[in-house]
C-alpha cells in the first residue's frame, strides 16, 4: 500500500499544472493581490475554477480516492464544506457509492436552522464515520468549525482531505488542538505548487525565490517589498 506522501508526490504536480492552467492558482509577485484581510499577497487561490474542467474534477477525485485508500478509512458518509467543498464531495461520494452531506459555517437563521444537510429524519450521523472534504486549508478555521459540527451531530471525523494548502502553521496547530483528534491532508501544498510553476515556466527563478520568502513570512512579505496592507 502506498503512503500519503507517495500519492501526493504523484498527484500534486499534476494538479498544480492543471490549477495554474485554469487560473485556479494565480501568482503575481510584482502586482500582489489584496486579500480580504487587506494584506498584499503574491498568490490567489480560487479552486472553483477547477469545476470548469471535467478532467480537473476527475483528477481531484482520483487523488482523494488514493489518499483514502492510504488511510485505510472506510467512510460511511462524505461531507463537503459549504460551498466550495460540496462539488468535490459529491463527485467522491458518487464514485464511492456513499451518502453525501454538507456543512455550513453556521446554522440557518430560518426554517429548521440546520447547519448540516443530508442527515435524514434523525438529524444525526448516529456514530457514522465521516470524511470531510474541503477545497482550501488556509488557517484551518472553516475546516475546524465543520469538524466540530460533525462531531456535535454524532459523527466520527478523524480526517479532512483538501485540494490545496498554503502551509500556514496556524492550520496545523488548530487541528492539533481538536478533541477528539483529527488531521488534514491535501493533494497539493505550496512548495510543490511553486516548484511546478517554475518547472513549467509560469514563474521565473527570481519569482520563485520571492514566493518562497512569502511562505516564510506571509503577513510581513507585502510591506517588506513595498506593498502596504489596504486598510478597510
Amino acid at each position: 500500500m502506498k503512503s500519503i506522501t507517495e500519492v501526493t508526490n504523484h498527484y500534486g504536480p499534476l494538479l498544480a499544472d492543471r490549477a495554474l492552467d485554469l487560473g485556479a492558482i494565480k501568482l503575481q509577485v510584482k502586482q500582489p493581490f489584496t486579500w480580504a484581510s487587506g494584506y498584499r499577497m503574491p498568490i490567489y487561490n480560487d479552486n472553483r475554477r477547477l469545476l470548469a474542467s471535467a478532467k480537473a474534477r476527475s483528477l481531484v477525485c482520483d487523488a482523494f480516492c488514493a489518499m483514502l485508500e492510504c488511510l485505510d478509512f472506510d467512510a460511511d458518509n462524505i461531507a463537503g464544506t459549504a460551498t466550495a467543498g460540496i462539488p468535490h464531495a459529491t463527485t467522491l461520494a458518487d464514485r464511492l457509492g456513499k451518502p453525501l452531506s454538507y456543512v455550513r459555517s453556521s446554522g440557518k437563521d430560518h426554517g429548521l436552522g440546520q447547519q448540516i444537510e443530508g442527515l435524514g429524519q434523525s438529524g444525526s450521523y448516529e456514530g457514522a464515520k465521516v470524511l470531510l472534504i474541503e477545497d482550501l486549508i488556509s488557517t484551518g478555521g472553516s475546516s475546524i468549525k465543520a469538524v466540530e459540527a460533525i462531531v456535535k451531530a454524532g459523527g466520527v471525523c478523524p480526517y479532512t482531505l483538501a485540494i490545496f494548502t498554503y502551509g500556514f502553521d496556524a492550520a496545523v496547530k488548530a487541528f492539533e488542538a481538536l478533541e477528539p483528534q483529527a488531521v488534514f491532508h491535501t493533494i497539493l501544498d505550496y512548495d510543490v505548487m511553486v516548484a511546478s510553476a517554475l518547472r513549467t515556466g509560469y514563474v521565473t527563478s527570481e519569482d520563485a525565490r520571492l514566493l518562497s520568502q512569502w511562505r516564510e513570512d506571509p503577513f510581513g512579505w507585502g510591506e517588506k517589498h513595498g506593498f502596504s496592507p489596504v486598510m478597510k
